[in-house]
């Protein structure tokens, strides 16, 4: 069997047998993606702006292409037969107009052998030719569940280059915000590669509202900082070990977007599902060490691969650009992840001090929700790990 049809089986393979069977299920679900423990698939668009036609260069995810293919009958199909066909789906989820006219698409390239991530070009056709605005929107994956309740989604890192002018600034195209590009045909002489800064402004909100998403989509994640908040008693426990994670998995994000240092995912993802195991399981059998500077180094050491986890296919999709660009996307970025985390961590942790207050008086309730919610966290943990590694 093949690596494609291995996956494809286990994305669709949870069928519950019985009523009882229902919860391993849908949690087996969670986990049994291509992508992980996140349901965002992450791509790069090269789009190029000529007076009769857009030329869209589209590098997508290998997780995108099994999730598509994964819907359709393809089970005698070829994996690169599954690649090429993506091409076809692609087009039918990206839209261009042209001041407000729908554009019709071609695929005239498609990838040739199966290294490296998947790459097609669609060329779009002007009916009418020097547009003043085109506008650029997309729905890939989203007919398709990650979770119950939880869609794919699809995003891009987007650079668009108008005749033989450098591309102006990056942009991320998500189905939640369409990318909108204002035509300049008054000089076909190179121009400045500059975004005007309303364009910057735009983009780094964009990447910051998709930080925050990646930690609000992102159980792996959520997982383990609720392993930290169960056994965190007072506010400054909170505060030391978030800044600990925090600190770590800033380190390593900055370091790959540098290419400083990078490891593949078959490493970084049972890492971070081994790092959810092991603090939620310290919190059970070794509550002394569940805080102080034990606690601390757990979180430093597990924050560095997390750190990695956060870059994810975002950081290939965003090879090859500058280094002003990719300093700001990642700033951006790094920022959204960080406000994610304070918008479930302070939350959670008021709740918490609320519950322990309010049984002060009963004795062993508060050691029961902490060992109760590890032991739950710790076998959400133990399935991420048997489908990463």
């Amino acid at each position: 069997m093949s690596t494609i049809e291995t996956r494809r089986h286990r994305l669709l393979g949870h069928v519950p047998l019985a009523r009882v069977a229902v919860a391993i299920a849908v949690l087996a679900h969670l986990f049994a993606t291509p992508a992980g423990a996140h349901p965002v698939s992450q791509g790069k668009l090269e789009i190029a702006v000529s007076p009769d036609r857009v030329s869209v260069r589209a590098t997508v995810s290998n997780e995108e292409v099994l999730v598509a293919a994964a819907a359709v009958e393809s089970r005698h199909a070829s994996p690169i037969e599954i690649r090429n066909a993506h091409g076809d789906y692609l087009l039918g989820h990206l839209h261009v107009t042209a001041d407000g006219a729908p554009l019709a698409g071609k695929v005239v390239a498609r990838p040739a052998t199966l290294s490296g991530r998947p790459e097609y070009v669609i060329e779009f056709r002007l009916s009418v030719p020097r547009p003043a605005r085109l506008v650029f929107w997309e729905d890939v994956l989203r007919e398709f569940e990650f979770a119950p309740g939880v869609p794919w989604e699809a995003s891009y890192v987007v650079q668009v280059r108008q005749g033989v002018r450098p591309p102006r600034g990056v942009s991320l195209l998500t189905f939640r915000e369409p990318l909108e590009f204002a035509c300049d045909w008054s000089s076909d002489l190179p121009g400045p590669a500059a975004a005007p800064s309303h364009e910057r402004h735009r983009t780094a909100l964009t990447f910051f509202r998709h930080g925050v998403m990646h930690i609000l989509t992102g159980y792996d994640h959520l997982l383990f900082v609720a392993a930290l908040l169960l056994a965190a008693r007072s506010l400054w426990d909170l505060v030391k070990v978030v800044t600990s994670f925090s600190m770590a998995h800033t380190l390593t994000l900055a370091m790959s977007a540098l290419d400083v240092f990078r490891l593949p995912e078959q490493v970084v993802e049972p890492m971070i599902a081994a790092s959810i195991v092991f603090v939620a399981v310290q919190n059970i059998v070794q509550p002394e060490r569940s805080r102080g500077a034990s606690r601390l180094l757990a979180a430093f050491l597990f924050g560095l691969f997390h750190g990695l986890g956060f870059a994810g296919g975002l950081l290939e999709a965003m090879s090859g650009l500058n280094l002003s660009d990719l300093a700001g996307t990642v700033a951006a970025f790094s920022a959204g992840v960080e406000f994610g985390h304070q918008a479930v961590v302070l939350p959670v942790f008021g709740l918490l001090y609320f519950l322990r207050r309010s049984s002060a008086g009963k004795a062993g309730c508060d050691r029961l929700v902490e060992r109760g919610g590890s032991a739950v966290i710790s076998l959400l943990g133990a399935i991420y790990f048997s489908l990463a590694i």
